[in-house]
């Protein structure tokens, strides 16, 4: 499955509305070198989980209210959400096996 693209508009829907499956969201920027790192590995993790879970990516300076409602303070961060709620969250870089471990562990 390919990645969701995310905005303030859709969140609420696509994220937090989501009941049957777990939502993987990366908070970025495009200014953020460490994003440009997470974006490809993202897109490893949403081809590699398939239809099992949704993976999106929220543009924090295109979306601010959704970053500021999710207490965004530094990016990346990503954020598992499952059922509405976040279940695990993590910023900085981060390696595809972790994200992928995580995201398995919260199938429902």
């Amino acid at each position: 499955m390919s990645e969701i693209q995310l905005t303030d508009q859709n969140f609420q829907a696509e994220v937090l509305d989501e009941k049957t499956k777990p939502v993987l969201v990366d908070f970025w920027a495009a200014w953020c070198g460490p994003c440009q790192v997470q974006g490809p590995i993202i897109e490893q993790v949403a081809k590699e989980i398939g239809v099992k879970a949704k993976v999106g990516k929220l543009d924090v300076d295109a979306n601010p209210q959704t970053a500021m409602a999710h207490g965004v303070m530094s990016i990346p961060t990503l954020v598992i959400y499952k059922n509405g709620k976040p279940v695990w969250r993590v910023s900085g870089l981060q390696q595809k096996e972790a994200i992928l471990k995580e995201l398995e562990a919260n199938l429902n």
